[in-house]
């Protein structure tokens, strides 16, 4: 038997109220997210439910993406997002590993691809 845990958070943004810096749909601490490396992200609404999962060669690129992006599946519920946490993971197949490990073990809601539990 394999045994997965999910990794710990390396960075963990919160959504602002009325922020006074610059932002996208909140968040203002997107530099503290990776530019150069790989890893996986969950976005979390203000009940704590995972939202969405993802996986990255650049995370910041591709989170910041989601929120920009007309085709992301999230793109009807950035609203509902008010935490991202992201951890970093340099080995591809790790990625994948972990990415639908999350997708099925904690229920994301708006994963469509990788999902088993449904």
């Amino acid at each position: 038997m394999i045994n997965i845990t999910v990794p710990k958070p390396d960075v963990t943004i919160t959504k602002q109220d009325n922020p006074e810096l610059s932002n996208i749909y909140g968040f203002t601490d997107f530099h503290l997210i990776t530019r150069e490396k790989g890893g996986i992200f969950m976005f979390y609404n203000k009940n704590d439910e995972l939202l969405f999962v993802g996986k990255a060669r650049k995370l910041r690129p591709r989170i910041k993406k989601h929120f920009e992006d007309t085709v992301s599946p999230i793109k009807n519920h950035r609203d509902e997002v008010t935490k991202i946490e992201v951890c970093v993971i340099e080995d591809p197949t790790h990625r994948e590993i972990y990415e639908t490990y999350i997708i099925n073990e904690l229920k994301s809601k708006y994963n469509i691809d990788k999902v088993f539990f449904r």
